[in-house]
């Protein structure tokens, strides 16, 4: 038994997916499948019944999820406890803020030479838990927690991007409302995997005659530039970033926005490293 295949065990009994366990852990679905057979058979208990539609977890399962996430729990402890005493900082986040965090990183390393900072790649569970347990300072998200002990600081308001296909009957018009959005198909992954999203879309729509047309649920080993080529009709959020091969439209009654915050221990400003790269992000 490894901490790893606890990890794996953990995702997809968070996802009920391997597949998309596999992406939040960033290894190939047969990887994941191979190490929960793996751990079945050291266990000699099966922890899941798969079928083509499903991935349903089993009584063993249930007993053993708590004690899994106790394990992770502790393994985040003791590499905090064994941190080297010298100013070391770990920021972490995802790909999609990796230009503003280097940035920052290199402007907290100027004014603090000695210091070192790493910048370290997680889901967003994985983030908030690794600010809580010590492992990492801080972390950037979209959106917000609610957790004892943790502080949010939101640095600033990303403006979500409408995209669609060049062939989409709204191709010309450059500008459009949700109203001339809302009766084509709206494509997103599912709520599961994007709570915040959907959250914004039903807010947003919440005041419009009518609400968006949802389309099928964007698969997690899809992206939505493919998904929009193979649906010329529909549309979907992003966030902002390049949108290479599509078209994106201004919305001239709403404006979709989404706060980025960081996500650090109540007591981490204190330190002064943690502050220069607060102070810089919100001036990225």
């Amino acid at each position: 038994m490894e901490l790893r295949q606890m990890a794996y065990f953990v995702a997809v009994c968070e996802e009920l997916s391997f597949s998309r366990a596999a992406n939040r852990c960033f290894i190939s679905q047969s990887a994941i499948s191979h190490q929960i057979a793996r751990l079945e058979r050291d266990l000699g208990a099966q922890l899941f019944e798969r079928t083509t539609r499903a991935v349903v977890p089993t009584e063993a399962t249930l007993r053993l999820l708590p004690l899994a996430k106790q394990m992770l729990s502790l393994e985040s402890a003791i590499r905090a406890a064994v941190r080297t005493t010298g100013p070391r900082i770990r920021l972490a986040a995802n790909m999609s803020f990796a230009a503003p965090s280097l940035s920052a990183i290199a402007t907290a390393r100027a004014a603090h030479p000695d210091a070192e900072i790493e910048y370290v790649i997680k889901p967003f569970r994985q983030r908030i838990t690794a600010v809580a347990d010590g492992d990492c300072d801080l972390a950037l998200i979209r959106g917000s927690v609610n957790q004892p002990g943790l502080a949010v600081e939101q640095l600033w308001v990303e403006d979500l991007v409408i995209a669609i296909s060049s062939n989409h009957p709204l191709a010309e018009r450059g500008a459009v409302t949700l109203a001339d959005l809302s009766p084509y198909p709206l494509l997103l992954p599912p709520e599961q995997e994007q709570v915040l999203l959907h959250t914004l879309i039903r807010t947003a729509f919440a005041d419009l005659p009518t609400g968006p047309t949802f389309g099928p649920p964007i698969p997690p080993d899809h992206t939505a530039t493919m998904e929009l080529l193979n649906r010329p009709e529909s549309w979907t959020i992003l966030y902002e970033g390049p949108t290479k091969g599509l078209l994106t439209l201004d919305l001239t009654d709403h404006r979709l926005r989404i706060p980025v915050s960081a996500v650090l221990r109540e007591d981490a400003r204190e330190n002064p490293i943690v502050q220069t790269l607060l102070d810089a992000l919100h001036e990225r």
